[in-house]
């Protein structure tokens, strides 16, 4: 629907990031149409633009202390 104007807003000014929503109205029938055409279409022109999406990253490390001699004091 043009009325009310589909909207990108700021839900959170988060630690590591800034959230944001983008709002849009459609009839019941047509929610779920629209509603993927709009997540799809979102990622497209981020990709386009050359905007990625950060995926928090944990690296983790292995040590293997099998061989190590025991302090037995």
């Amino acid at each position: 629907m043009k009325d009310p104007e589909p909207q990108v807003v700021v839900t959170e000014l988060a630690d590591n990031s800034v959230n944001l929503s983008a709002r849009f109205w459609a009839t019941n029938e047509d929610f779920w149409g629209c509603h993927w055409y709009t997540i799809e279409t979102i990622k497209v022109r981020l990709d386009e633009a050359g905007i990625g999406i950060p995926y928090p990253q944990r690296d983790v490390h292995f040590y293997d202390h099998s061989n190590k001699k025991q302090n037995n004091n």
